[in-house]
């Protein structure tokens, strides 16, 4: 079963951008070339996207082909399929990688196990609910992202997690 996404290489330093380039084309079996842009939120890097179809799991296998590259900022998002949820991967350099399960409008869904864990945490007083509840929805990830995401003047606008 097939399914498709997007790569969003938010700002990477311009000696890296080959190496992303490689990157996916080691997961995708196929040789890219990808078109970047200067990144106006970060001088001296770089930004692009790229539209994929592949495999259930293709959004995975990039995500852990770029998590290694500490200077680089980027995410991942996979629409459901007949055999897999979908899947969005954002990753900084300060906080790392964040995977979230996606339903088929783009909701981020929790498990219920995790939901639970973060009451547990806050019912003992080891942790604040609402701080717990943000991590899981990625908002310490789309806070640091969102200047990287506007891109710049002239350039496409994606906003991942707007409610509508």
């Amino acid at each position: 079963m097939t399914t498709r996404g997007v790569l969003y290489v938010h700002s990477a330093p311009r000696a890296l951008c080959p190496h992303v380039e490689w990157a996916i084309a080691g997961v995708l079996g196929t040789r890219v070339s990808l078109d970047w842009i200067r990144q106006p939120a970060a001088p001296g890097t770089w930004r692009s996207e790229f539209s994929w179809q592949g495999e259930a799991g293709t959004a995975s296998k990039l995500a852990s082909a770029l998590r290694g590259w500490h200077l680089l900022r980027f995410e991942v998002t996979a629409e459901p399929c007949a055999t897999a949820e979908g899947e969005r991967y954002s990753c900084t350099p300060e906080l790392g990688i964040f995977h979230a399960v996606t339903g088929i409008h783009g909701d981020i869904l929790i498990p219920e196990d995790r939901l639970r864990a973060a009451l547990l945490r806050a019912q003992k007083g080891e942790t604040d609910l609402e701080a717990d509840i943000s991590k899981l929805l990625g908002k310490p990830w789309d806070d640091e992202l969102e200047p990287f995401r506007y891109a710049g003047e002239g350039a496409p606008v994606r906003w991942l997690h707007q409610v509508v």
